[in-house]
């Protein structure tokens, strides 16, 4: 097949999620709603009582919700990949997904349009957000939201990744929406998100060595670093080898002759 025919299918996936996107505004509003409520009511709650001290890539102290912003960039970039992963659920029980499957084109292809695409609504929401911080002087140097850009479409695509390999190996639609929460949480919570990863070691050395085994840690670390200018070497490894075994575990679980897809048998729709 030619060229032009993987570049039409790519822009119709992208097409059909911002359709999606621009249809459920509900579901834009609520994934801007989570982070500013941590931004506007616990951060200043948290200022008083948690100190952030000078670590990098910060060259001076700072007020907590500088800190935890680039955490919840990555909050909006977990919630919408699992949110995606959600509607491939519902495509593949309501027969849609299955009939993008089927079409010669191939499935990994089509899997990291479809990946693609909901990365791209992503990123739409984070700048909203980031747009709303800096009214609240949140404010990185000017080329570290451009710098940004690779990094925020990196960590989308690898938590994005993820949900669809949970969507692979879950049937039904009730199950996806409980074991969303069962990975969620814990990934923010057990993260570098809220605090820094020192001040974790200080309480909990067993939560420390998980949060720094955390791939959501090295994603939020890839994007505050990103947002000052600078390279977090140890994190760009970790989230782009992240992304490539989520990845083909996806697309081995949505092979037809293994994964749900072979489990479902030749009738399910």
């Amino acid at each position: 097949m030619s060229p032009v025919v993987y570049l039409r299918c790519l822009l119709g996936i992208v097409e059909r999620e911002a359709l999606r996107f621009v249809h459920q505004r509900t579901r834009f509003l609520a994934a801007l709603v989570r982070p500013l409520v941590w931004l506007f009511i616990f951060a200043a709650g948290f200022r008083a009582i948690l100190g952030v001290s000078i670590i990098p890539p910060y060259e001076t102290y700072i007020l907590y919700e500088t800190y935890i912003t680039p955490g919840l960039l990555g909050m909006i970039l977990l919630f919408n990949g699992m949110q995606s992963s959600l509607s491939m659920v519902y495509d593949r029980e309501m027969g849609s997904m299955k009939t993008l499957l089927v079409s010669p084109l191939p499935r990994w292809y089509l899997l990291s349009s479809k990946l693609l695409a909901g990365s791209l609504v992503s990123l739409l929401q984070v700048y909203t957000f980031l747009a709303i911080a800096y009214l609240w002087e949140i404010e990185p140097p000017p080329l570290g939201y451009l710098a940004a850009v690779p990094a925020l479409l990196l960590s989308a695509v690898m938590l994005g990744a993820l949900g669809l390999l949970l969507s692979s190996v879950i049937k039904q639609l009730e199950n996806f929406a409980g074991v969303m929460n069962f990975v969620i949480f814990p990934m923010f919570f057990a993260s570098s998100a809220l605090y820094p990863l020192w001040r974790i070691n200080e309480s909990s050395a067993l939560l420390y060595h998980i949060a720094s085994w955390n791939p959501f840690t090295h994603a939020v670390e890839l994007i505050r670093y990103a947002l000052y200018l600078e390279i977090n070497g140890q994190s760009l490894a970790v989230v782009t080898g992240c992304f490539g075994v989520f990845m083909g575990l996806a697309v081995l679980g949505y092979d037809p002759g293994r994964g749900v897809m072979a489990r479902r048998g030749p009738g399910a729709s």
